[in-house]
């Protein structure tokens, strides 16, 4: 198949988690004799990357612009250098996968979770956001969805049906340590959050909250935000020498500091499932999670669930954890990365649901 994937910032993996999906899903389906194609939006000096064809073209740095600017202009390449399939990400790009299928070529589309609750857009923007997920189930030839949470909405508010596909993570953890070394952290005495700085994602909660404890662990807040600077600041604005900020960390520097860390928070409010959450469980690590129904889908009994409001004692609770049953939690995260979450088994759910588009 020749295959173009659209509405990400692009490969190689350096923002988030559609970014590390189109990486390891396309990288994949090369490695089955599949062409791909994926539209990029940040400076990449080399017609491909680990087999995948890489397509640059210009996006406004706006934060309401972007992403809708280069779908669209990628989707006019797109019309003009046709492809089998295009699988899009993103439901604010629903109102551009009409076009290539009047061009004869059949769209998935990836709706992600549920963005007009994030606080970061302003009125328009929800409602964008909210015109986009009814466009979601009108436009493309076929939806899907990465958590059965989100499949439940699009068929209980729109009567839609979609194809439930999660996103896949490598369940082992690494044995190299040169991130940590480079930030001054040792092996299982550090939290770790991992997150986009944005008041949804609540880093400035983990922070809070860990500075509550007594203990000499160490908290490694890593992310970034590229158009949330205030808050960003605000989760910046510490004096506790414990606290470790190193902005953002791409692999293989990622992978080290959840594969070694004593205990990992996701605390994420909004969206489907969350990448980070799942390789984080792949790697072994003790997980204290946001109670929602996204998050409990993935972790199960593999993690521990907290709010906002018991988020200081949960994370004590992981203090005062014996090394064993500490352990046995991340045996149980990996088991459950292997038998829901692998990437070949993602990869083979999407290049059966492409063919059957195809045909």
């Amino acid at each position: 198949m020749r295959i173009a994937l659209v509405g990400t910032r692009g490969i190689p993996a350096r923002y988030g988690g559609f970014e590390t999906f189109a990486e390891e899903l396309s990288q994949r389906l090369v490695k089955r004799g599949h062409e791909v194609r994926v539209y990029t939006r940040q400076p990449f000096h080399s017609p491909t990357y680990l087999g995948v064809d890489v397509c640059v073209l210009p996006a406004p740095r706006h934060k309401y612009l972007e992403t809708i600017v280069h779908t669209f202009v990628s989707t006019l390449h797109l019309a003009f250098f046709p492809m089998n399939a295009a699988l899009y990400c993103n439901a604010a790009n629903a109102i551009f996968t009409w076009i290539p299928r009047v061009l004869g070529m059949p769209v998935a589309l990836n709706v992600d979770g549920l963005e007009r609750k994030r606080k970061k857009w302003n009125v328009l923007a929800k409602a964008w956001y909210q015109m986009s997920e009814r466009l979601s189930t009108i436009f493309p030839t076929e939806i899907i969805t990465d958590a059965v949470a989100i499949q439940d909405y699009y068929r209980e508010r729109y009567h839609a049906a979609s194809t439930m596909i999660p996103y896949g993570a490598e369940p082992e953890p690494v044995s190299t340590r040169a991130a940590l070394d480079q930030l001054g952290l040792e092996p299982r005495q550090y939290f770790l959050f991992v997150s986009r700085m944005e008041p949804e994602n609540n880093g400035l909660l983990v922070r809070q909250c860990f500075e509550t404890l007594d203990t000499p662990m160490k908290l490694a807040l890593v992310g970034d935000a590229p158009y949330a600077h205030e808050y960003l600041r605000r989760v910046r604005d510490t004096q506790d020498p414990r606290v470790v900020l190193p902005g953002a960390v791409f692999n293989p520097g990622y992978s080290e500091l959840q594969s070694h860390c004593y205990a990992y928070i996701q605390a994420t409010e909004v969206g489907g499932t969350h990448p980070a959450l799942i390789e984080a469980m792949g790697r072994g690590a003790l997980v204290l999670y946001m109670d929602n129904p996204e998050n409990r889908e993935v972790c199960g009994e593999a993690g521990l669930p907290f709010t906002h409001d018991t988020l200081t004692e949960v994370m004590q609770v992981a203090v005062d954890m014996p090394a064993d049953k500490r352990a046995d939690f991340g045996q149980r995260a990996i088991a459950r990365v292997k038998e829901r979450y692998s990437w070949d088994a993602v990869t083979d759910a999407y290049e059966q649901l492409l063919q059957r588009l195809i045909r």
